[in-house]
């Protein structure tokens, strides 16, 4: 959502509070964002946490 808004990693690693090497981790899937990252991260994009994961398969874990 972030890049398709045209949004940087690092604008909106500073939005969020976040370092952008952090970001770049949970974006990739390295990272486990916390619930608290996670609700700045959907509030800096205007949206509510359950569309920041809405068709997210959240019924199986990554392997």
């Amino acid at each position: 959502m972030r890049a398709e808004r045209g949004i940087s990693q690092e604008a909106f690693a500073d939005d969020c509070g976040i370092d952008r090497s952090y970001l770049s981790g949970i974006e990739c899937g390295k990272r486990n964002p916390t619930v608290d990252v996670l609700m700045r991260m959907a509030d800096n994009l205007g949206i509510t946490l359950s569309k920041f994961f809405e068709g997210c398969d959240l019924s199986k874990p990554k392997s």
